[in-house]
């Protein structure tokens, strides 16, 4: 048994999928110029008031309700106080002891589970870029609607902490919550991290890691940070309660600020914005229109479409990826075909061309189409493979494209058979190798057919032809 424990909590923000912001009418999408899509209310100038975006606190309760929390049917608004650059009002509009969702969990991949302990609707803050002249700040982002996903300090390896948020991000995309694009600011995540001597029920002293841009990110941050606390304290050293940046260069955190405590925010219900009653009524009705999420549907690719776990698995990880491959599946009729393109030769030319599955340039029915001409025999595995690739780079039909490239498979048995009837009349060694009882003749014959027709041979009918015409007298 290991001398140390490490205990983990995440913070996770994750931007709602509106088209304006939290309390004001200012349309908001990620990136744009800086400064132009910021309105009086989130410069917090005089005689403004919030007003609270419905929209998104649909999301926010349909969040709720995908990660099996509570919401909480009464909830307000309140004021978290601090001074920095980017929040003009000096002040920013959050929940604190009344939040919409209490509780919750994510499933980490293996039949456990990672708690949650609330979930709560704020705007966000602007953003600030420091460079070498100076600091720059950009208020697009300020009082676009956000969701705090709290968890549980109950993570015990970073490990767990990755699965933990792949899998969440995986239930809030399908759940229409958030596209969740981490290089677009979409979702941004804290670690929280102590170290305690095993068997020792209070926690260690916790320390918050920001600056974290990939899942993988946060994993290495953690076992950094696990192997750093660790060391300090089997050295007799005490940690202090900090906030710490990541630095993914060095590989090393190093302190940003001491932590704040919740009284240095002092928190205090906003008088713009009355309480707000949530209808137990109006959360069933989200309920029952609650999109497919990944269990279900990990469920339903497992029993309808008669795929490996790990097809199915690999297909659900991207909800974008999940939908071409039925859209596929259904067109061509033949689910494990299907997933086997996906899985490799798609998903191999979306790494290569740096490219999301809704950019891509063959449509899932196009795709079934080609696949359906592989399984009626047109063409051949080796030819389809040229047609996939001929298609990524040209938007043409598949039709067209088999007879452009001349790769039409000869599957006319009379055709066939005469073809294969010359090969065996002009190469008699191999004919009697094969009578012989050699039986790797009989490929020999059959890759002379292939070369002979220039690869548009259908190869088990060529194979079946063989065999007849040589066991005969």
């Amino acid at each position: 048994m290991s001398e140390f424990e490490i205990t983990i909590g995440l913070e996770v923000h994750v931007q709602l999928e509106v088209r304006s912001k939290l309390f004001a009418p200012s349309p908001y999408a990620s990136g744009g110029e800086p400064n132009t899509r910021v309105s009086v209310v989130e410069l917090g100038l005089p005689g403004v008031l919030p007003v609270v975006n419905e929209r998104a606190l649909e999301l926010a309760v349909r969040a709720g309700i995908a990660l099996e929390g509570q919401i909480n049917q009464r909830i307000h608004f309140d004021r978290k106080n601090y001074f920095y650059p980017d929040l003009p009002k000096g002040y920013q509009i959050s929940q604190y002891d009344e939040p919409f969702c209490t509780g919750g969990r994510v499933p980490l991949g293996d039949g456990r589970y990672g708690q949650l302990e609330r979930i709560h609707l704020e705007e966000d803050a602007g953003k600030t870029t420091h460079t070498s002249g100076g600091s720059l700040v950009d208020l697009n982002r300020a009082g676009a609607a956000l969701i705090e996903i709290v968890g549980q300090p109950d993570l015990h390896t970073p490990a767990d902490a990755y699965a933990f948020l792949t899998q969440l991000k995986q239930i809030l995309q399908y759940a229409g919550i958030s596209e969740c694009d981490m290089e677009k600011g979409l979702l941004r995540c804290d670690a929280n991290i102590s170290v305690q001597r095993t068997g020792e029920a209070e926690l260690g002293t916790k320390v918050e890691i920001k600056n974290l841009n990939s899942f993988k990110m946060v994993q290495r941050a953690l076992e950094y940070e696990a192997r750093r606390q660790t060391a300090t304290l089997a050295n007799g050293g005490a940690i202090q309660q900090e906030t710490r940046l990541w630095n993914e260069e060095k590989g090393e955190s190093a302190t940003m600020r001491s932590k704040e405590s919740a009284d240095d925010y002092r928190y205090f219900p906003d008088p713009d914005l009355p309480p707000i009653s949530i209808q137990p009524a109006w959360v069933e009705e989200l309920r029952a229109a609650m999109p497919e999420l990944p269990a279900a549907r990990r469920e339903r690719f497992l029993h309808d479409y008669s795929l490996p776990e790990y097809d199915t698995d690999v297909l659900l990880q991207d909800r974008n990826v999940a939908d071409y491959f039925e859209t596929c599946a259904e067109a061509c009729q033949d689910p494990k075909l299907a997933s086997n393109w996906v899985m490799t030769e798609v998903l191999r030319a979306l790494k290569e061309r740096d490219q999301e599955i809704t950019q891509f340039q063959i449509p899932a029915t196009r795709l079934a189409e080609m696949i359906g001409a592989q399984i009626n025999g047109r063409i051949s595995r080796n030819a389809a493979k040229q047609v996939f690739e001929h298609l990524l780079e040209h938007d043409q039909d598949v039709t067209s494209t088999i007879e452009v490239l001349g790769l039409a498979q000869i599957s006319d048995p009379v055709e066939l058979e005469r073809i294969v009837q010359g090969i065996i009349d002009a190469n008699p060694q191999p004919v009697a190798d094969f009578q012989a009882g050699k039986q790797k003749a009989l490929h020999a014959l059959q890759g002379l057919t292939m070369k002979a027709t220039k690869g548009q041979a259908n190869p088990p009918m060529v194979q079946e032809i063989l065999r007849r015409l040589l066991d005969s007298p």
